[in-house]
């Protein structure tokens, strides 16, 4: 991703305007940390909550001359404090004589009856459907929303840092968090302005963006849709709150009484609604909640503020810190409608208080709400051109009358640093380097170098095998891109080499024509539905380890053409046409087949494709207005694939008439507090007499890497087929096991569990047609569905994930393997 986005990732490696500033720890007369202890400035409603370890940070715009300490089973103290600042105090708690009995509060349990907190709660749910926007059959409103970055924890070993060498000027915007009390210094800033229109009776919604404006990287459209899905949209009301891919259990949940504590801590008047303050907070460590308080109106039932943060021994990672408050406007008596929401996190690679990190803060405004007045037909489907340059270069008057909320002096000061910093030599070193771990390619004035990650590769065949290549890149919205590679084996001492190019013909429509050419050694049958990228490369052609000798390669000269339109939002239909020609690329490994009506063999396929494809990938978001596009939620959308193709014989030489139908179904779930669920379902059928080079292997994985959608245990080509149906069903709870076993909590391990399956068959018609007898040796999975199941731990280390598989049958299979053990890196939240 070309992204400032990127240089974060390489900061993070390396590296006060409130009146009144408090922080200290909280602790019991034993001289343990209370956590989620209240800590309030006394006469007044702003205060916090003490962390799992009894920390906290409380800071105001006012002066104050005392903190009020309370929690339940313990005597309230009240703490002096003097103005301006007031670092590391240490405020000791004693237990109430009276109370003795109820120390219990303290260890994590709070009564589920007789509890008014949880009367309370119960008031919520019966009432929570009435609230917001969903009460009208229409509505629209204006948003402003506001996106910054900045670096936290800045002291003297950062500045003097030789990493800011050249660049110490920006140390001057310098400021202090007021949730955590650290030092942090802006460093991005992205703001926009939208008008949202929805309809609740046809279950639709529309943003129409009317401005954007970020520090220093006009129309990056991949960070500005990366940080937006990042923090996705969401509504307290519901059960789960979806952040960084995983469900947390909302404090409103129907469930939240089995994870959650309550405590009814006071009430008082808000404008002018008497309203219960409830303060909560998680009844074990490690699971997926929050620790906050929320004040509720007594007689709607309506949250009229809310506070949320993340428990520091939740299950996320590279994320130390969440931080979120919402504020509700009454409309009348029975409507509370949203006014402000405040998103708040800390990136860090380590959890330790004192670490460095990244914080991500993303505060939202609304504003202007009108209701009933229905739009015309088809105006939510309407398309408009997606990419309006003149939106990315507002000028200052724009921004002055749309925003919703000025910004301050930091804020200003980002834009200034930001496009000072540009000219600093440094800095150009740093981003280069942050794009280049980031996107794989090496930039140079026109066109990039890489992916340098292919660059290094090993198989039977080939041996050694080195890669360079590059491609053409002017800016994210390009309407045309080339790319190619050159590569070179060093056993067969053979070059190989591969070229496309894609032009966008109309943007609205996402026309494109595209074409290309390669030459290559390849692990054909990497996967069972067909693969329209020309450059295409399974990691079975390249991997350095494997299970056993890979010779089962192919030596193939592929050229397609294509036309690809979209029609609809994310319904892709592809017509294309391809001729390629197939040969063994190994003496152990026979593609060659016996000429129809004759006895006679061929040791070369050749053949001329046409194919129709369909894609829907219903809620998948994308980024980029030219001839490619990046996917910023990838992973997180169904996926439907639907292809029919015709061998054409005669034509160009081709040897065979044929027709194929193919499909696919990808689906993943998020289950709850359970963690995610994704489930594959293939099919297909080739009707006509075909050879082994056109048939349908089986994806057997011989790698020491998780590949999803291959089967683990299977050999290449030890099952080939014309006919087939496959699943695919894998499930990760996320830790929500682990977490309930003590010596397993502070690990954060995810457990994941799979089950595969495919049966197939294969024709008499079409086992005649092979001329090899011995390798492979072509047999279906037609006597019972092949399965096997597997058992993993993710999120070892952070980065890796280890899965142990084990075979249900075929174990008369040549060299069948019973289990076996792979693994992948990669770095999830």
């Amino acid at each position: 991703m070309k992204s400032f986005f990127s240089l974060l990732l390489v900061l993070l490696a390396q590296i006060a305007l409130g009146q009144t500033k408090v922080s200290g720890v909280v602790l019991d007369d034993t001289g343990l940390g209370i956590p989620y202890a209240n800590v309030l400035f006394s006469d007044s409603s702003e205060g916090t909550i003490t962390n799992e370890e009894g920390r906290f940070y409380l800071e105001s715009d006012q002066n104050y001359e005392a903190i009020v300490v309370s929690f339940v089973g313990f005597e309230t103290k009240i703490v002096d404090i003097e103005k301006g600042a007031n670092y590391n105090l240490e405020i000791v708690l004693t237990t109430e004589a009276a109370t003795l009995n109820e120390v219990v509060i303290y260890k994590g349990k709070t009564s589920k009856k007789n509890n008014p907190a949880i009367d309370i709660l119960r008031k919520i749910w019966e009432n929570r459907r009435e609230n917001g926007v969903k009460k009208f059959n229409q509505y629209e409103y204006n948003k402003y929303e506001k996106i910054e970055f900045d670096l936290n924890t800045i002291d003297s070993s950062v500045i003097n840092s030789r990493v800011f060498n050249g660049m110490e000027f920006i140390f001057d915007q310098t400021d202090t968090n007021s949730v955590t009390g650290k030092t942090y210094l802006p460093i991005f800033l992205n703001e926009s302005v939208s008008k949202v229109y929805g309809d609740n009776v046809e279950n639709k919604e529309k943003e129409d963006l009317r401005g954007n404006k970020n520090s220093g990287f006009n129309s990056n459209q991949t960070l500005i849709a990366f940080i937006k899905d990042l923090y996705a949209d969401y509504n307290v009301y519901d059960n789960y709150l979806k952040f960084f891919d995983k469900s947390f259990i909302s404090p409103l949940s129907t469930t939240g009484i089995n994870v959650y504590n309550y405590v009814l801590s006071d009430s008082a008047y808000i404008g002018d609604k008497w309203c219960y303050n409830i303060v909560y907070y998680p009844r074990r460590k490690g699971e997926l909640t929050f620790k906050g308080d929320f004040w509720v109106n007594d007689s709607t039932w309506a949250i009229k503020e809310i506070n949320l943060q993340a428990s520091k021994s939740a299950n996320i990672n590279w994320v130390k810190e969440i931080y979120i408050e919402q504020e509700f406007d009454v409309l009348n008596d029975s409507t509370f409608l949203i006014k402000k929401d405040y998103f708040m996190s800390d990136f860090a690679f380590r959890k330790k208080e004192e670490s460095r990190g990244v914080y991500g803060k993303r505060t939202t405004l609304y504003d202007n709400y009108e209701f009933d007045k229905p739009k015309g037909e088809g105006f939510y489907d309407q398309e408009v051109d997606p990419y309006n340059e003149k939106i990315y270069n507002r000028d200052d008057n724009f921004w002055e009358v749309n925003r919703l909320e000025s910004l301050n002096k930091d804020e200003t000061g980002v834009y200034k640093m930001l496009d000072t910093l540009k000219t600093v030599k440094a800095f150009k070193r740093l981003y280069n380097v942050g794009t280049i771990l980031a996107s794989g390619y090496v930039e140079f004035d026109g066109w990039d170098y890489g992916p340098i990650f292919s660059t290094f590769g090993f198989n039977e065949v080939e041996g050694v095998r080195l890669r360079g290549g590059g491609r053409t890149y002017f800016g994210q919205n390009d309407p045309w891109r080339i790319e190619g590679y050159l590569a070179y084996g060093f056993r067969d001492d053979r070059f190989k080499y591969g070229i496309s190019g894609k032009w966008l013909l109309d943007r609205k429509l996402r026309l494109t024509v595209s074409g290309g050419n390669r030459r290559d050694i390849e692990q054909l049958g990497a996967s069972l539905t067909n693969t329209s990228d020309v450059l295409g490369r399974s990691l079975a052609s390249s991997a350095v380890i494997t299970v056993g000798a890979n010779t089962s390669l192919t030596d193939i000269n592929l050229t397609t053409m294509a036309l690809e339109l979209e029609p609809a939002k994310n319904f892709q239909v592809r017509f294309g046409g391809s001729y390629r020609t197939l040969t063994s690329a190994s003496n152990e490994f026979d593609l060659s087949y016996v000429r129809p009506g004759a006895t006679d063999t061929v040791a070369t396929v050749e053949q001329t494709e046409l194919s129709t494809i369909i894609r829907y990938t219903p809620k998948r978001k994308t980024t980029g207005y030219g001839v490619e596009r990046t996917v910023v939620n990838s992973g997180d959308f169904p996926s439907l694939f639907l292809n029919y193709s015709t061998g054409v014989k005669g034509l160009f030489g081709s040897d065979f008439d044929y027709q194929r139908l193919q499909f696919y179904y990808r689906q993943p779930f998020l289950v709850g507090g359970l963690g995610r669920l994704t489930s594959t379902f293939e099919a297909g059928k080739t009707f006509g007499e075909v050879p082994l080079g056109l048939l349908n292997v089986v994806p057997g994985n011989q790698t020491l890497f998780s590949i999803f959608g291959t089967f683990p245990l299977l050999n290449f080509y030890e099952f080939v087929t014309d006919t087939y149906v496959s699943t695919h069903i894998e499930h990760n709870f996320n830790g929500r096991l682990f977490s309930r076993i003590p010596f397993m909590q502070k690990l954060n391990w995810r457990e994941v569990i799979g089950v595969r399956g495919v049966w197939g068959e294969i024709s008499e018609e079409n086992q005649a047609l092979n001329a090899s007898f011995s390798n492979p040796v072509l047999r279906a999975p037609d006597d019972q569905i092949y399965w096997s199941y597997s058992v993993g731990i993710s999120n070892i280390f952070k980065v890796f994930r280890l899965d142990a598989h084990f075979r249900g049958n075929y174990f008369d299979n040549p060299d069948a393997r019973s289990w076996g053990i792979t693994g992948a890196f990669g770095f999830n939240f």
